[in-house]
């Protein structure tokens, strides 16, 4: 069953703007422009019947490792980065740089654990200096 979130993230509005620290930003993928099937994987929506371009993207640049940061831990990171590892992405989640909805207590924590049973590499922002 589809999840009603409240809107966030809205296209072109103040919950969708990029940090003004970020530099440098050269692509931008879109996903959950659907109203029909939620999509928390930056890679496909959760029916998989619509990928966005970020494969290709990643492919096109012979990139094979990713660092995953964001929100929800619990949902749109956790989707990200299990759809990387099934894809043969390395892959690193900067735990400090997420955020979890945690509609049931610890789900945030579940997440990472189950990211990291299925091969990512939890990490802090610390060890990227």
């Amino acid at each position: 069953p589809q999840v009603w979130w409240p809107e966030h993230c809205v296209e072109n509005t103040y919950g969708s703007n990029f940090h003004p620290n970020l530099k440098e930003i050269k692509h931008i993928i879109y996903k959950g422009t659907n109203f029909e099937i939620d999509s928390y994987s930056g890679f496909f929506d959760n029916g998989k019947l619509k990928s966005t371009e970020l494969l290709s993207l990643l492919e096109n640049n012979q990139i094979s490792e990713i660092f995953v940061l964001g929100l929800a831990t619990d949902y749109c990171v956790k989707h990200t980065v299990l759809d990387a590892l099934d894809l043969g992405f390395k892959v690193n989640v900067i735990e400090d740089g997420c955020k979890g909805v945690n509609l049931s207590f610890n789900d945030s924590n579940n997440a990472l654990k189950e990211m990291k049973e299925k091969g990512a590499k939890i990490i802090k922002s610390d060890d990227l200096n």
